[in-house]
């Protein structure tokens, strides 16, 4: 059933932050772990990676299933040492977390915005982070998934906060209403000018846990319909 917005919803909250969804208690290695003791964390903890520490806990790099292949990649025909080899094939003879670590570790602070955080491991193709504070020191790890938390709000949650954050902040002759069904918000009803479609539905869309957004509008101007709407929603 879709819910509707009715202007009874909590007050704007600001958006999460890394620290908000991350894991606090994180699994790491020190620089001496060995290659067996790696594969066995990985396993105990379901990871695909461990961050790999130094003295009171800075983060000097990341161990990860890809840093681990390469010994079974070359475990039957060994690389030729007579020319420049690749770099997975110089892991194949690691035996140890500094060894296989790609450094510098790929890292996010905890006051990062998790839009920030998905930029950061769309770029560099990883799925986990460390979370570091200000002096590298490791605070946790945030993964994917914990990214994808914000879309288990609940369509009531988003509706207010869409109602309080957005419809709200409109001038006084636009009507509308949004209702959310799974996720996907629908703003319905009059709107006086069509150039205030695309900022309407970038507004919704930047609320948490929005799947999508459709425009319903009606308007003197018959260029706003379902065919604005379509646009603005993508």
């Amino acid at each position: 059933m879709p819910v509707t917005s009715n202007g009874a919803g909590p007050r704007t909250r600001a958006p999460h932050t890394v620290s908000d969804v991350m894991t606090h208690t994180a699994v790491a290695v020190g620089r001496r772990a060995t290659y067996k003791e790696i594969v066995e964390l990985m396993e105990q903890w379901k990871v695909s990676a461990l961050p790999v520490l130094a003295g009171e806990g800075r983060v000097i790099g990341v161990v990860s299933e890809a840093d681990l292949l390469p010994k079974e990649e070359y475990r039957v025909e060994r690389p030729s040492w007579g020319a420049e080899l690749p770099a997975d094939a110089v892991k194949a003879e690691a035996v140890c977390a500094e060894e296989l670590m790609s450094a510098p570790a790929v890292t996010v602070h905890p006051d990062a915005t998790l839009p920030e955080a998905a930029r950061i491991m769309a770029r560099r193709r990883v799925k986990r982070l460390p979370v570091v504070d200000a002096t590298g020191l490791l605070e946790g790890v945030v993964s994917r998934s914990d990214l994808l938390k914000v879309f288990l709000r609940g369509d009531v949650e988003i509706a207010a906060e869409i109602d309080e954050a957005v419809l709200r902040h409109l001038p006084p002759d636009v009507r509308v209403r949004a209702t959310v069904t799974e996720g996907v918000a629908t703003i319905a009803g009059t709107l006086p000018e069509r150039s205030l479609v695309p900022l309407i539905a970038r507004s919704v869309r930047a609320v948490e846990g929005v799947v999508d957004v459709r425009i319903e509008l009606s308007s003197d101007d018959a260029g706003i319909g379902g065919g604005a709407g379509g646009e603005a929603s993508r």
